[in-house]
């Protein structure tokens, strides 16, 4: 949900580096930097299973993080910048905070969420989801966890595109509303078997017009071979 805060304590690192960040991540620590407004980076570590804690939360990677650097009672208002994680373990390697004022817009990319089962569906369409991930502006105070698209009135061959989706209240769309297409039904396609082939001529089977005779056959009332007519004629008057 917009509008979720969440405090979020560090701690101040002095020492930069993969060595040190590979020791802090022993210790179950994920190293990070908070960048402030106009203000040096302050690098910082957090436990790891806090820092999951305030991003899983009901706003997700969009919660407003109130960070407390340790030994100091202010809070900083900010958001997750960018994080990595390890390719292996999936588990979180670092994170960028960035602190923003409240009264400001910021963008933000916002996951899009189809709902409801498409008419065209029912029928034996396929929906397809194209676009995940919409960009937008908003408050940091404002800015949804996501934004619900109701699918159930598209027909066969329809497509849904960004301008066709409700704008929320104090959230502005930055892509393209015309090119940015969200879904699709279309169409099964059809799979043709291609057709059996003709079996092959059986034995006594009539040739194909303009087929050769195989070599040596003769056909039905053709005249012998001359050698063969001298040979019956000779047979007969031995006789």
């Amino acid at each position: 949900m917009a509008g979720e805060r969440v405090k979020l304590e560090v701690q101040q690192r002095e020492k930069r580096g993969s060595a040190d960040a590979r020791r802090l991540r022993r210790e179950g620590l994920i190293p990070g930097v908070l960048y402030g407004r106009g203000k040096s980076p302050h690098p910082f570590s957090v436990h790891e299973r806090e820092l999951r804690r305030a991003l899983t939360g009901p706003a997700g990677l969009h919660a407003i993080l109130d960070v407390v650097l340790d030994g100091h009672k202010t809070s900083h208002a900010s958001i997750l910048k960018d994080y990595q994680q390890d390719i292996i373990s999936g588990r979180l390697a670092h994170v960028d905070l960035q602190e923003v004022r409240l009264d400001q817009p910021i963008q933000a990319e916002v996951v899009i969420e189809l709902v409801g089962e498409a008419a065209g569906s029912i029928e034996g369409g396929v929906l397809s989801q194209v676009t995940r991930e919409i960009n937008v502006e908003a408050l940091p105070l404002e800015v949804p966890e996501r934004i619900e698209v109701d699918v159930s009135s598209m027909e066969m061959g329809d497509t849904l595109r960004l301008v066709d989706v409700a704008v929320q209240e104090g959230v502005t769309f930055l892509d393209d509303p015309e090119e940015t297409v969200i879904a699709t039904v279309t169409v099964p396609t059809q799979i043709i078997e291609p057709e059996p082939e003709e079996e092959e001529l059986e034995e006594g089977e009539e040739l194909a017009e303009g087929e050769e005779a195989p070599e040596g056959a003769a056909e039905e009332g053709e005249a012998p071979a001359e050698g063969e007519a001298e040979a019956s004629a000779e047979e007969t008057s031995e006789e």
